[in-house]
């Protein structure tokens, strides 16, 4: 092998495929190393019950953002879902799973307004996502006056996170349900995206729409399928915060939306579209999961912590723009 053969082969190598292991490696060791705490049972069950809840949206993220889209909408209508579950339960008295289904549907139906307004209308993604941010926002608040839906006496809903499965099999380890439900998630959504037409498609339209619309595809079918699928996800993440907390929040999510992009675009998924995945984004939430525990068990201030994240996903954007460019 000459030396031009192994330096096509160098540069052939995918750096952001192990810049996010590297990044998540260094944290790992530097927190375990400033605090004996960092590593206890207890901590390790808090940052993946926080992955559970932020990866759900970080994935549907993931899908809007793999099609060359954004969906600024995950966070209230996570807040919407949750609204929807508490509001079944508690006013309607219907059984857990109808207000499950009626949570996954509300998720789902504000995903196909964003997703017919951006392929239908040609709306911006930007601009039909924030609409509807708000405008869920605007409906959970008014359903509940603003006021939580306490769910605690629903055992049988809030055991959906709560609960532990694994704890029936060997009762020293009690993992929290939400873990569970994110890992059979998680693997349901890298089937699709990697064994599907479907999953193919949010790839080949991330990277050359008008490829693919010339190639005869209806591609707006597939993209109001693809925000169908974030807002499914929202609403999944939805209901599981709602039975981790023991209530339906009528403002919970805010601000999660700028956490589940900054997840994906730090696991390496580029905001140009066609390229990511979703174990990347997984190995994205645990950074920033990481990152946030980790500076708050050493007692870093929180407005610190809001601008050490913030240089995080800066550093991370520019890795992605200057490897374009390479």
């Amino acid at each position: 092998m000459n030396v031009t053969d192994l330096k096509g082969r160098l540069q052939g190598i995918e750096f952001k495929k192990v810049f996010s292991f590297l990044v998540l490696s260094v944290l790992l060791i530097f927190f375990g190393f400033a605090s004996n705490r960092f590593f206890s049972y207890f901590n390790v069950i808090s940052i993946l019950t926080t992955v559970s809840i932020n990866g759900l949206l970080a994935i549907g993220m993931t899908f809007a953002i793999l099609s060359g889209g954004i969906d600024l909408s995950v966070g209230t209508v996570m807040a919407i879902t949750s609204t929807m579950v508490g509001y079944s339960l508690v006013n309607w008295n219907l059984p857990v799973p109808a207000a499950l289904l009626i949570g996954m549907m509300t998720g789902m139906t504000f995903g196909f307004i964003n997703g017919f307004f951006i392929a239908k209308v040609k709306v911006p993604p930007f601009i039909a996502s924030l609409g509807t941010m708000m405008i869920a926002s605007g409906i959970s608040i008014l359903i509940t006056r603003a006021r939580p839906i306490h769910l605690v006496a629903y055992k049988n809903f809030t055991d959906i996170a709560q609960g532990s499965l694994i704890s029936y099999v060997i009762p020293q380890l009690r993992v929290p349900n939400s873990i569970l439900v994110f890992i059979c998630l998680t693997i349901l959504a890298y089937i699709v995206l990697t064994k599907t037409v479907f999953g193919r498609y949010v790839y080949a339209i991330g990277s050359n729409e008008e490829a693919v619309r010339l190639s005869g595809v209806k591609v707006d079918n597939f993209k109001i399928m693809v925000y169908m699928t974030s807002g499914l996800f929202a609403g999944l993440a939805g209901i599981m915060m709602t039975a981790r907390l023991g209530s339906a929040q009528p403002v919970m999510g805010s601000g999660y939306e700028l956490n589940a992009i900054a997840a994906t675009v730090l696991g390496g998924t580029s905001m140009s579209g066609g390229e990511g995945g979703v174990v990347r984004t997984v190995i994205g939430v645990t950074i920033m999961t990481v990152l946030l525990n980790g500076m708050r068990i050493l007692g870093i201030d929180s407005t610190w912590q809001m601008v050490v994240t913030g240089i995080v996903v800066i550093f991370a954007v520019t890795v992605d723009v200057m490897k374009k460019k390479v």
